[in-house]
């Protein structure tokens, strides 16, 4: 499967590589939108593709919310002083220099440089240092698993490196679109590849299920496409959207020729796994440090075959519950649903299993009668995350279907329409409060029989779906339907709107991400969906944006 290894390198000018690199102008020619310049002795790409703004947004949020998420925050014991978000993005390594890392790397993976590519690699070397550092320490954990599940299956190892743009090295993420775990799984993705989605369990969040699942769907992507770069795009946008990006086309089977008829977060997936693979291996040349969670390395599995939860672990091994549940992440409300003829695992530090088996009869019966009623499996109202958080309904018997968001909807009004509840809705899309935006899609999982009826909701008026479940039309609604048009072409708010949100007013030198980081928990993402923002360069000086609802 190795391939011979060839190098995208961007150019500002064709006088500069030509110049710089030895090039010849025979050696030059164009293909379509791509110019090309094959150097002598080796195969160099120069390809104009111009990193993209909203696709940085997207894999920097990801990184930015391993760091909001509350345990972590806890395990690395740092404080927001320890972040300096202000590091110019200025770095002082030559592409010629980067270019000779990647290629001394041994790499099954083509490892293309360009310009997009340096984006990213000054994104994880510099504007995201912390959550670098804390996705270097975490490496130490779950690396070696990853290795040794790709090994079992022939896969390059240096496939690892996709999990940190999937999900950051956070075994709990979950995307706004309901992907989740390490690898990201979709619920029809792990079902389809035998995985136990329910209510107790979710193995997207299992480090062991999940890898090796990752790793049979790599496997299955390599035997169609035979391209490695094409494999990383289709494990993101899915095997579909490859297959129209390359007829788009013309079908050609070069990612970067491919680029552009890509999904748009699809685009970033290649080089942000590039760059992710130069940082991993090269991070001590650009002074950052692994921090180690306090999470042990050393660990061990026992199999349960009894209704067993993990505050019942934790009182009797004097465990802290969140290092049991950083360490058993699939089990989604704390509770192992294990019987005698169906066992799962638990994990715990390796210096425990003595005592677990020991004290094996105290533990399973300590507390049970609250835990475990009657001998029986209760499920609970908060999820493993604690906090009075929710879980949503099983979706075992019914079908997903997609509401597209139109202007006067609101999260209360469409769960109300498809008879859900509303905490479910939010779950299954990863809303956070009620925020939507017009044009978003919404997944939705209806009973199979009632598939057609609840289709037909996404094509009625606001009007007919308020009488279909006997509610009147808010004015304000109406209201809202016939301003969206004259509003929408400049963002600016009305003055009816003006109590409801917090506003930030754009001032000269301002970007989406500067704005972002004013506001703790509030990313680039969140104001452009709030704002219906679609293209960031069209900010302009005193235009105001909705940054939050009020409290």
């Amino acid at each position: 499967m190795m391939k011979p290894m060839r190098t995208l390198m961007f150019a500002l000018t064709l006088l500069f590589v030509a110049g710089s690199l030895n090039a010849n102008n025979n050696n030059i020619r164009r293909i379509g939108q791509y110019l090309v310049t094959y150097l002598d002795t080796n195969s160099y790409e120069t390809v104009f593709i111009e990193p993209d703004e909203v696709i940085r947004a997207m894999f920097a949020e990801k990184l930015d919310s391993m760091v909001h998420n509350l345990y972590y925050s806890n395990v690395f014991l740092a404080d927001s002083s320890e972040f300096d978000f202000t590091i110019p993005a200025n770095m002082q390594v030559s592409d010629s220099l980067i270019i000779a890392r990647l290629q001394s790397l041994p790499s099954e993976v083509p490892l293309s440089f360009n310009k997009v590519v340096r984006d990213f690699i000054e994104m994880y070397t510099y504007r995201k240092r912390g959550q670098v550092e804390m996705m270097l320490g975490r490496a130490a954990f779950y690396f070696p698993i990853f290795e040794e599940i790709f090994d079992k299956y022939n896969l390059p190892h240096e496939l690892k490196y996709l999990s940190i743009i999937e999900s950051a090295l956070n075994p709990v993420a979950t995307s706004r679109v309901g992907a989740v775990g390490l690898w990201q799984f979709m619920y029809g993705t792990a079902k389809y590849l035998n995985m136990d989605v329910s209510t107790f369990i979710d193995e997207r969040r299992d480090v062991l299920k999940a890898t090796d699942a990752a790793a049979r769907y790599l496997k299955q992507l390599y035997d169609i496409y035979g391209d490695w770069h094409l494999v990383i795009a289709a494990y993101n946008c899915g095997p579909g959207n490859v297959n129209k990006a390359i007829r788009r086309s013309g079908g050609k089977t070069d990612y970067w020729q491919v680029y552009y008829a890509l999904p748009r977060e699809t685009r970033g997936y290649v080089p942000a796994y590039i760059a992710a693979t130069y940082v991993m291996n090269y991070h001590k040349e650009h002074q950052l440090v692994p921090r180690l969670p306090e999470i042990p390395i050393a660990t061990d599995t026992l199999m349960i075959n009894d209704y067993l939860n993990l505050k019942q672990v934790a009182d009797n091994l004097d465990l802290d519950l969140s290092l049991l549940r950083e360490m058993n992440p699939m089990y989604r409300r704390d509770v192992i649903p294990a019987t005698e003829e169906k066992s799962y695992p638990l994990r715990i530090p390796l210096e425990q299993v003595s005592a677990f088996i020991d004290n094996s009869e105290q533990i399973f019966s300590h507390e049970r009668e609250a835990h475990f009623p009657d001998n029986s499996l209760v499920a609970p109202k908060t999820t493993s995350s604690g906090g009075g958080s929710y879980a949503p309904a099983d979706i075992k018997g019914k079908t997903r279907i997609t509401y597209t968001v139109k202007s006067g909807d609101n999260p209360g009004y469409i769960a109300r329409w498809y008879n859900v509840d509303l905490r479910d809705l939010r779950a299954w899309n990863n809303l956070n409060r009620n925020l939507i935006r017009v044009g978003q899609k919404l997944t939705i999982y209806v009973p199979e029989d009632k598939k057609d009826h609840y289709e037909r909701i996404n094509l009625l008026s606001f009007s007919a779906k308020q009488e279909m479940v006997g509610q009147p039309v808010p004015t304000n609604a109406i209201a809202s339907q016939s301003a969206s048009a004259s509003n929408a072409s400049d963002n600016t708010p009305s003055q009816s709107q003006e109590g409801e949100f917090e506003y930030y007013t754009v001032k000269n030198g301002d970007n989406l991400w500067s704005i972002a980081q004013k506001y703790p928990g509030i990313s680039n993402s969140d104001i452009m969906r709030l704002n219906n923002i679609s293209n960031v360069r069209n900010l302009k000086v005193g235009q105001k944006l909705k940054i939050r609802p009020k409290s």
